[in-house]
Order: C-alpha cells, then sequence, then structure tokens
C-alpha cells in the first residue's frame, strides 16, 4: 500500500467522524456511557466478524499484550475522558481544548523516526485549529470548569499520543483494532452503571441511529484510521482532522440542526487553508527526499 492510498483511507475516518453528532442526537435520550458501550459493542462486533471471515485469529494471537493496552487506553480513555469533560465543563470550552487533538498529532510526529516536522505543517494545524475554534468558541462563556479543562486536555493527549504511538506498531494487524473496542465496550459498562441511569432509544430511528454510530463513526472510523496513521502522512491527517468539526457543522445545517452563517464560511476557509498548506508541506517534503 502506497503512502498516498494509506492517507486517503486514512481520511474517511474524518469523514465518518463528521456524522457522530448527527447520529448522537439521533440517540436520545441513551446517556454517554451507555451509548458507548452499545456502538463500540456494535463496533468490535463487524470487526471480529471480519476477522473470523478472512481466518484473522492466528494473526491476533500474535499481537503484543502491551499492543491491546495501549488501543484500549487510546479508545477507552478518549471518550471516558471526554465524557468526564463535559460533566465538569463548559461543553464548549471543554470541546475546545479536547480539539487540540490533531495538533498534538501534528507535533508529536515529529518525534517519529523517518518523520520531518516542517514549518507549514504547524503553521496549517494552528490555522486549521483556528477555523475549528471559530465554530466551538461562540457557544462558549469564558474558560470555566477547571477540573473538566484539565480532563478535556488529558483527552487531548491520549487520542493523539494512540494515534502517533500507533505508528511505532506498523506491523500490528488492523484486526486488533475489533479487541480494542469489544473491551471499550466491557470498560463503558461499569462505568454507566455507576454514574448512569439506563435508557433505551426512543424508537426504532433512535434504534438505528446507534447501530450507524457503531457501523461508522464509532466502528469502521478506527479501523480505517488504524491504517492512516501507521501508512499514511500523519501530519497531513492530523491537520485534516479539522474537517471533522466542519464537516459536522455543515450537515447539521443541511438537516435543519443548525443554521448556516458567516462565521461557518469563515471557519471553511480557515481549515481548508490550513489543510492546503500542510497538503503543500508535505508535497514539497516527498520531493525533496532522497530517492
Amino acid at each position: 500500500m502506497t503512502r498516498r492510498t494509506a492517507t486517503s483511507i486514512g481520511f474517511i475516518a474524518v469523514l465518518l467522524w463528521a456524522l457522530l453528532a448527527l447520529f448522537t442526537i439521533g440517540t436520545a435520550p441513551v446517556p454517554p456511557f451507555q451509548l458507548n458501550a452499545m456502538t463500540f459493542a456494535v463496533g468490535g462486533t463487524i470487526g471480529l466478524g471480519w476477522v473470523t471471515a478472512t481466518n484473522g485469529w492466528p494473526r491476533l494471537r500474535t499481537v503484543p499484550l502491551h499492543v491491546y493496552i495501549l488501543g484500549t487506553i487510546g479508545l477507552f480513555g478518549y471518550h471516558a475522558l471526554y465524557f468526564s469533560a463535559l460533566r465538569l465543563a463548559p461543553p464548549a470550552e471543554a470541546s475546545l481544548i479536547a480539539y487540540l487533538w490533531p495538533l498534538f498529532i501534528v507535533l508529536f510526529s515529529g518525534l517519529l523516526p523517518g518523520e520531518r516536522l516542517g514549518l507549514l505543517h504547524i503553521l496549517g494545524a494552528l490555522i486549521a485549529f483556528a477555523g475549528a475554534a471559530l465554530l466551538i468558541a461562540p457557544d462558549a462563556n469564558g474558560f470555566t470548569g477547571g477540573a473538566g479543562l484539565i480532563l478535556a486536555g488529558l483527552c487531548a493527549l491520549t487520542w493523539s499520543g494512540y494515534s502517533v504511538l500507533s505508528r511505532s506498531f506498523g506491523a500490528v494487524p488492523t484486526d486488533s483494532v475489533a479487541v480494542f473496542c469489544i473491551l471499550t465496550a466491557l470498560l463503558s459498562v461499569p462505568l454507566h452503571l455507576m454514574l448512569e441511569q439506563t435508557q433505551w432509544p426512543a424508537d426504532a430511528l433512535g434504534w438505528s441511529a446507534v447501530l450507524a454510530l457503531g457501523l461508522g463513526p464509532v466502528g469502521l472510523a478506527f479501523y480505517v484510521w488504524d491504517v492512516g496513521v501507521k501508512a499514511g502522512d500523519i501530519q497531513l491527517l492530523g491537520v485534516a482532522s479539522y474537517a471533522a468539526p466542519l464537516l459536522s457543522t455543515l450537515i447539521l445545517v443541511i438537516v435543519g440542526v443548525a443554521s448556516a452563517s458567516l462565521t461557518l464560511l469563515l471557519a471553511a476557509a480557515l481549515i481548508a487553508g490550513g489543510a492546503g498548506l500542510a497538503a503543500y508541506g508535505s508535497a514539497r517534503a516527498q520531493r525533496s527526499a532522497p530517492r
């Protein structure tokens, strides 16, 4: 698989994450950790089905234990920290801090063997983050909820750390993500029982939204992301990830949940410009690399 192909596959995750808000709205009134357990169970089951169909069980037995631990910390840790941050801090502020993870991916990737962190990647990530901030920050009323904001920062560090460290395990089959998903679902159950009251989807549309989440944003997305960060242009993927909140907002506008605004257009320009700058930096680095 070429680097360009792997990057394109990884970007499918960004497109799927753009549907996260829409599908999550449809799952009401299911509480967060219960939804986590249900959707990751779907995503993990689909993955194990693929493992069975491709006779991948022997491959899973070769995966070191520390990789399973890392993957589970990445998936479960991110969501547990994010949900907890939203409980302790205003959602807009917590979301803004949590969405530092693409910028952290760009910065941390410079520590990887064979990767060069260029100025254009950093500038592109900062410009794209400014665009994402425009989408999120209008609902913020000053940074309050210190403990929640700390958890949001840890959330960003967890996902960026998982994504960058995954690069070091390029030989580990993507089949292992199915195990990460199942373990994440299982770990979400006790948190749900301790912190939440069980509530099921209100109707068939709600159940369909749960299934759609498990198949897409909380399922396939993690498999294709694994391919992208292991074999693709991780710096470009980091910057391109800021397209997720933009696309998510656009989708909500299309379905009538949110309204279009000048802020949305400006955010789109910043995110597209930042991604374009990072892409140019990657292309220039490829041309100057020794053959």
